[in-house]
């Protein structure tokens, strides 16, 4: 069956035929990112659908041209948008292509990557899209053969009507002429012939050979680069002495501003020479400077006395404790981490007398053009913003700092300005996710159920360290989840899947520990608990109990759970970003050692659109998550990152990622998004199952620095 759908004025901007011939139909995408397949010449298709921005196009050759407003980072919806405009247009796929399309604010309301969002956001408007297009083709067909609509059918870009077939292109003009439909009907989903099919990435072949398409492949005639060496947390510029580093090759100037100390040159390789030859000298701005054993302290400290924000309270948790028959008490611990995208920040920006030109890499291009139009004293419809594909993000690329920075030396030069951060520059400069400590309890009764539950969280900037909403919350009677925040001069910024990365890990350790301490089964307690959230809820409901339920016993029996001798199995689930994802992983002695075999992931995120990509978010969440937990650290002193290029901040290595067994949960409804959940529980299936295998709990991260892990081997020696 069918569903009719209100079109509104504004998802459809406008409609014309183009300069070449051609329907041209203007939609707000929200969120929107599409294809390129190589069928014909780019100018054979381009020169039919020129100077547009944020529409579909059907060129006379019957190409689909599809402007892309999003940032794409490497989560697919580069492929994946595309996918949905031409299943509802019911054009051929080897047809579709793409354009990344400039900022525009009046044609998109959110042209941001982040929160998974993308996808939930855009799906339906992308549908409506297609099969408004397909629908003005229809009724031109129906106008050109003197029939019924109704006698028509479509398929793979064609107006079908018994024996004749009308291609798109050959009816582009004529379906310009159609008034937009006040409704569409969208396709049923069991008709779907493109969406739920594996499809490639459209950018793999110009990743694989090479092609411009990041930010650092921007290059500009007459430009200059940049490098800056920023102070320390806390700190402020006093002094520098830049002879040394004006005398290198390739230099043209050192420049100060904002604390920042500008080096100015040809390439970037003479600019990292002469930073290592400045000498700068810093001074405190105020107070102690910060260092990880500081940060230890104020955990301690907070946790233990601090004026907490209550963000849930059901029942009365004071009696519950008081009447426990066992109280089970844990802390964990999670570090700063880098955000480390494998391309180091960087922008260009020239700031001339009629605007600013901004090219590169950013997650939110409207946030850019904001901060260069206050910095410039413009108005912001004086600055562009164009698009780069970003070499990964993970949360950095949303804040707009190295933008600023382009923008103010291009300001001070009067000159065009690529700017380029080092490894150095990224790990020592960058914005950290938070590092927190967590205190749990919970409360048994004489018959081990869980009657009292208690989240203490203390973070560092971290406003909300905690999800108050999130399960086990509404399944036990008595409950109460606080908050603290430290302030401090080190930067922090969402980081993939903010908070729950590492909340996810402590929350499903610590609900293993008290399966252990009831004496029942991981899986059977987490059960029980949705049990009763569906039978005898306590306060609201904020996820899909019926969803997560279905994950849990899916992930269970993919997994085999409890039925492999020898094989000690650890579980973890958990609900973000709209998604839910259950996770077993697998560990067995080897040599007197725990060595990590597999992991399971079943997810729910509604349809999936591309499997392929779908099956990749997951993956690259998975060994995201695994790799972070296990390895990476950053911690500090007096204000200075210690850990600044890769040898001292580990990643996880291609030979020590399990193998990964991935299922999906087939439902029907609506994409909830995909491109942060996979990573929350991966940590406490890790732990969990490292536990079962060797009798040691691990609670703080990185993994591998507690004394309890430091015998685990993961995958095979190289």
């Amino acid at each position: 069956m069918e569903k009719a759908l209100k079109t509104n004025r504004r998802d459809f901007l406008k409609i014309a035929a183009t300069a070449g011939g051609g329907l041209l139909i203007g939609f707000n995408w929200s969120s929107c990112d599409s294809p390129k397949m190589k069928v014909v010449s780019e100018k054979e298709i381009m020169d039919s659908a020129l100077n547009f921005n944020s529409y579909l196009s059907i060129s006379p050759t019957d190409h689909v041209v599809i402007y892309s407003p999003n940032p794409e980072l490497g989560q697919n919806i580069k492929t994946s948008f595309p996918m949905i405009v031409a299943e509802e247009l019911d054009v051929d796929w080897s047809k579709v292509r793409v354009k990344q399309a400039f900022l525009d604010t009046e044609k998109y309301d959110r042209q941001v990557t982040g929160g998974s969002g993308a996808m939930p956001h855009s799906w339906e408007r992308l549908r409506k899209a297609g099969a408004t297009a397909r629908q003005m083709l229809v009724q031109a067909a129906a106008n050109r053969l003197g029939v019924s609509v109704s006698d028509l059918r479509t398929e793979n870009g064609q107006v079908i009507h018994g024996s004749k077939k009308l291609t798109y292109g050959e009816l582009a003009n004529e379906a310009a002429l159609v008034p937009v439909p006040e409704e569409v009907s969208l396709k049923d989903k069991k008709d779907f012939k493109i969406i739920g099919t594996p499809i490639k990435n459209v950018d793999n072949r110009a990743m694989f050979t090479g092609k411009p398409l990041y930010g650092l492949d921007f290059y500009r005639e007459g430009m200059v680069q940049a490098m800056i060496q920023r102070p320390p947390f806390g700190m402020k510029l006093k002094s520098v002495e830049a002879e040394a580093a004006k005398a290198v090759k390739g230099v043209k100037d050192v420049v100060t501003f904002k604390n920042n100390v500008a080096v100015i040159g040809e390439t970037t390789w003479p600019l990292m020479k002469a930073k290592k030859l400045l000498k700068i000298q810093y001074e405190p701005i105020d107070g102690k400077l910060e260092s990880t054993e500081f940060h230890n302290q104020v955990f301690d400290e907070m946790l233990a006395s601090g004026k907490a924000d209550v963000k849930r309270k059901d029942g009365d948790v004071n009696a519950a404790f008081r009447s426990a028959a066992r109280v089970i008490k844990s802390e964990y611990q999670c570090p700063f981490l880098s955000h480390s995208p494998m391309e180091p920040m960087n922008f260009f920006a020239h700031v001339k007398p009629d605007g600013v030109e901004l090219i590169g890499p950013t997650q939110t291009p409207d946030r850019a053009r904001k901060a260069a139009a206050e910095i410039c004293g413009v108005s912001p419809d004086k600055v562009t913003v164009e698009m780069t594909r970003l070499g990964g993000g993970f949360g950095r690329r949303l804040r707009a700092d190295f933008v600023e920075e382009a923008v103010e030396l291009s300001k001070m030069l009067e000159a065009p300005v690529k700017l380029t951060w080092s490894r150095e520059d990224d790990l020592t400069g960058g914005a950290y996710r938070p590092a927190v400590k967590y205190r749990f309890e919970a409360a048994l009764d004489n018959e081990n159920n869980l009657i009292g539950y208690k989240l203490r969280g203390v973070g560092i900037n971290a406003g909300n360290c905690t999800r108050e909403n999130n399960f086990p919350s509404g399944s036990v009677d008595n409950l109460l989840i606080e908050s603290l925040e430290y302030k401090s001069p080190i930067t922090t910024n969402a980081w993939r899947a903010p908070i729950t990365n590492f909340l996810a890990f402590a929350e499903q350790s610590f609900l293993d520990e008290v399966a252990e301490a009831a004496g029942k089964d991981p899986v059977a307690l987490r059960l029980e608990l949705l049990d009763r959230a569906k039978k005898n809820p306590v306060g609201e409901i904020h996820y899909d109990i019926d969803r997560m339920r279905t994950v849990v016993e899916t992930a269970a029996e993919k997994s085999g759970w409890g039925t492999k001798p020898g094989v000690s199995q650890g579980f973890s689930v958990y609900f973000s970003h709209r998604s839910y994802v259950a996770q077993v992983a697998e560990a067995r002695m080897v040599d007197g050692k725990p060595k990590l075999d597999k992991i399971y992931a079943v997810t729910d995120c509604g349809i999936v659109v591309n499997p392929t990509g779908a099956d990749q978010q997951v993956r690259g969440g998975m060994v995201d998550g695994m790799g972070h937990a296990m390895f990476t650290n950053m911690t500090f002193t007096d204000g200075i990152a210690d850990q600044k290029n890769f040898d001292t901040y580990r990643l996880i290595k291609m030979n020590e990622i399990p193998e990964i067994e991935t299922h999906f949960i087939d439902n029907g409804i609506d994409p909830t998004g995909l491109g942060e959940p996979a990573l929350p529980p991966t940590g406490g299936a890790i732990a969990n199952a490292i536990y079962k295998a060797s009798g040691k709990r691990v609670r703080n991260q990185p993994f591998m620095e507690q004394e309890e892990m430091k015998n685990v081997r993961l995958g095979d020696p190289a």
